[in-house]
């Protein structure tokens, strides 16, 4: 007998949780045999998940600025394919996890999926589609965005730092701003965003900044000035990057009692859709939003037991949009029937 991840509906809809449960090779109610691969799958292998988190944002008149999380857990990543609207058009190593798609038309609606290649050839399921509308083109537009002001920003603990710029601006208007790290675009925030988060940084380390504004022809301002950050040293519980506002109550249905949670997601940049919920010290379930996970208070309920009386110590954790784990959210205690 082994055991499989299996996504389990909440209660009253929402994300799904993973619980762990047996599976029995060969079991006539499993309609499924115990190899990971489907018809046809000669590989051998697991097939990679889909991407979570995927965010598309109009960086010009002509391309759009596509990321996503790292694909968690699973068999090592060789590739990612992002498609539009069902073709093909980029390829990055698995070590990426963003991309510019280029040579689009003007005053256009894209839809835009991401799929994972293992380094065994198996190709993962698509992610859900996301879209992005590219501004219309401006004629003979050679005149680039201003400057953007000096960044500011600080550590977010040891893996990620917050920063914050002034704004361009432009006879036609800003679309998007490059964050870069020595002299590399590694991020992409809209034009009417003037902060970002940046993680997936090294414990004690100090990293150089700058923002560029883009306009919908593809000007490029000229960089900004440059501010130095030190993420911490050691690896800490990362509280910039926590749920905020947690709280956990429990309330009885049909003589069983659950634990109701609720939280503010964390500020970083991206799209958070998945959350570890740890129980008396241990890992307990997974959330997972398979549609639009909020960006405001996230509920959840799930059950605890029939025991009267039980106390239980609560706290919750995000996946960050570069697929490591954030800092844990402050820790709740409840008692079943207090």
């Amino acid at each position: 007998m082994g055991y499989r991840y299996r996504p389990i509906p909440s209660r009253g809809g929402g994300p799904l949780r993973r619980a762990l449960i047996p599976v029995i090779c060969g079991a006539a109610l499993l309609l499924t045999s115990c190899a990971w691969g489907g018809p046809g799958d000669d590989t051998g292998g697991r097939l990679p998940a889909a991407p979570m988190g995927v965010t598309a944002v109009a960086g010009s008149a002509t391309s759009v600025h596509v990321m996503w999380n790292r694909t968690p857990d699973g068999p090592e990543i060789a590739t990612y394919e992002v498609y539009r609207d069902h073709t093909r058009v980029k390829e990055v190593p698995g070590s990426e996890h963003m991309v510019d798609v280029t040579r689009l038309t003007p005053a256009t609606s894209y839809a835009f999926t991401v799929r994972a290649r293992s380094t065994d050839g198996a190709l993962g399921p698509a992610s859900r589609t996301v879209r992005a509308s590219t501004p219309a083109a401006v004629a003979a537009d050679e005149r680039a965005p201003t400057r953007p002001g000096h960044p500011t920003g600080k550590a977010l603990g040891s893996r990620a730092v917050q920063l914050s710029w002034e704004r361009s601006t432009d006879d036609r208007g800003v679309t998007s701003y490059d964050i870069q790290q020595g002299g590399s675009k590694i991020h992409s925030v809209g034009g009417g965003q003037t902060a970002a988060v940046v993680t997936g940084l090294r414990p004690g380390t100090r990293y150089s900044f700058t923002v560029r504004a883009r306009d919908a022809a593809g000007n490029l301002s000229p960089a900004s000035g440059t501010v130095q950050l030190t993420t911490a040293p050691g690896s800490d519980d990362a509280e910039g990057t926590a749920p905020t506002g947690f709280r956990a109550t429990t309330h009885r249905t049909d003589g069983a009692y659950y634990l109701d949670l609720s939280w503010v997601p964390p500020d970083v940049d991206g799209v958070v859709t998945e959350y570890q919920i740890h129980l008396d010290g241990q890992p307990a379930t997974s959330l997972v939003w398979g549609g639009t996970a909020p960006r405001a208070t996230a509920t959840h309920s799930f059950y605890v037991g029939r025991e009267t009386g039980a106390t239980h110590r609560v706290r919750i954790r995000a996946k960050l949009p570069d697929g490591t784990w954030g800092g844990f959210s402050a820790e709740r205690t409840v008692t079943t029937g207090g």
